[in-house]
């Protein structure tokens, strides 16, 4: 099992700039991808931003060039930095990580439990 604790987030007007960390736990040794999701209010939760142990970041489209995102994987943390935030980046913000045993091939999702970013106008 793995464990995600996020920190940070909160509150801030259009323009600033906020950030998240993620600490995972657990079997982190499995840990093939990191990332984050969010979710806003009446809407699908939708991807953020992931990187894979050893790779190169994906970016939703909508953050592209604002986020980034960044993994210490001899601290098991996932940071997520957000800039030039705009009201439409307004949700709870969950870490994910993938896990892949490479023995019984078996691929679990893990989650944390969410962080408010409201941004406002």
């Amino acid at each position: 099992q793995v464990q995600l604790v996020e920190s940070g987030g909160g509150s801030v007007q259009a323009g600033g700039s906020l950030r998240l960390s993620c600490a995972a736990s657990g079997s982190t040794f499995l840990i093939n991808t990191m990332g984050w999701y969010r979710q806003s209010a009446g809407n699908q939760r939708e991807k953020v931003a992931l990187v894979t142990r050893g790779g190169s970041p994906i970016y939703a489209d909508s953050v592209r060039g604002r986020f980034t995102i960044s993994r210490d994987d001899a601290k098991n943390i996932v940071t997520l930095q957000m800039n030039s935030l705009k009201p439409e980046d307004t949700a709870v913000y969950y870490c994910s990580a993938n896990t892949i045993n490479t023995m019984t091939f078996r691929s679990d999702d893990w989650w944390g439990q969410g962080t408010q970013v409201t941004v406002s106008s």
